[in-house]
């Protein structure tokens, strides 16, 4: 018998040359000393405006990763020895938006509290996920400022609805979490937003760049002039990164599409000029529905934007 032949089933190939970056995720119990990158998951989706299965998100990223290598052909670098902490998804309420909301905050500033950890990412979840997170980095490490990257403000009143994925900027304003002046967002699309969450951005004192500004300027200038200016005002920086920010034809998977938005090279752009800053200390990745989504694209974009913040981190100059 030819010993090419194998018994039936799924045969897997193995490249020994090749580590994909999913295997850089350890589990806590496997790592010892300080954290680089320590991740949790937020799987939720309820508190979404529209349809969503953003609750899915977190472990599609995680398999996306596995599409990926280590290695960095432009700086000739391969990142294999890096490790991504993983403690795991948060166990979310069945029915209690609030309550799952709470766990996010008391999972993030637990794993904050008993970890070093220099760099906090955080899978959701649609993006009320970012309240909790951006609540517990405040009073585990200090004023928070915001790059926030997304077609949307997310200024919705609470009164309306509730502590949805369209509040959790307001909340966080409303609850002295962040300062107006806190927050810079970068890619807010005409047609997608009400003009009375237009002007209460410009009430405190939010710094707005249009899609225009970024269609029209160089994204790193944009980019450089946001961290220069909260620089002086935070102790860390926080990028949220809403992945309707960018086109529906790079993201598909969103819940709340739309023409007009950012090419998938312009955020990887942004998130790694971003990250070279030593004060940018964490990020969010939100708002991927996979079940909406095509072969895995937009969960595969928010796997690189995952990959730019750490090759920014971590590229040795």
């Amino acid at each position: 018998m030819s010993n090419f032949l194998k018994p039936a089933g799924k045969a897997k190939f193995v490249d020994r040359f090749t580590i994909k970056m999913n295997e850089l995720l350890v589990s806590p119990d496997k790592h010892e000393g300080p954290v680089k990158y320590g991740l949790i998951g937020a799987p939720l989706s309820k508190p979404s405006i529209s349809h969503s299965g953003a609750s899915m998100a977190p472990s599609a990223i995680r398999e996306a990763m596995a599409s990926y290598s280590t290695y960095a052909n432009h700086s000739d670098q391969d990142f294999r020895d890096i490790s991504i902490v993983d403690f795991g998804d948060v166990l979310m309420h069945p029915t209690g938006i609030l309550e799952s909301q709470d766990r996010i905050y008391q999972s993030v500033k637990a794993v904050l509290g008993q970890h070093d950890i220099e760099n906090f990412i955080l899978f959701g979840g649609d993006h009320s996920v970012s309240f909790p997170s951006i609540k517990a980095l405040n009073e585990q490490k200090g004023t928070v400022g915001v790059i926030q990257f997304d077609a949307h403000h997310d200024l919705r009143n609470l009164e309306d609805g509730g502590p949805t994925n369209g509040t959790p900027f307001r909340r966080s304003i409303e609850n002295n979490v962040l300062k107006g002046e806190h927050i810079v967002q970068i890619g807010i699309r005409d047609f997608t937003n009400a003009k009375a969450y237009a002007d209460y951005a410009e009430e405190q004192g939010v710094q707005v760049y249009a899609m225009q500004d970024v269609q029209q300027r160089d994204i790193q200038s944009i980019i450089q002039e946001s961290l220069d200016y909260l620089s002086e005002k935070v102790d860390l920086i926080y990028l949220s990164v809403d992945m309707d920010v960018l086109d529906q034809a790079f993201a598909p998977g969103c819940p709340a599409i739309g023409p007009g938005g950012m090419d998938s090279q312009t955020l990887l752009t942004a998130v790694e000029k971003a990250a070279d800053h030593p004060m940018v200390k964490g990020m969010d990745i939100v708002e991927i529905d996979p079940t909406l989504d095509i072969r895995n694209m937009t969960s595969r974009v928010a796997s690189y934007v995952l990959f730019s913040y750490i090759k920014s981190k971590d590229l040795k100059r």
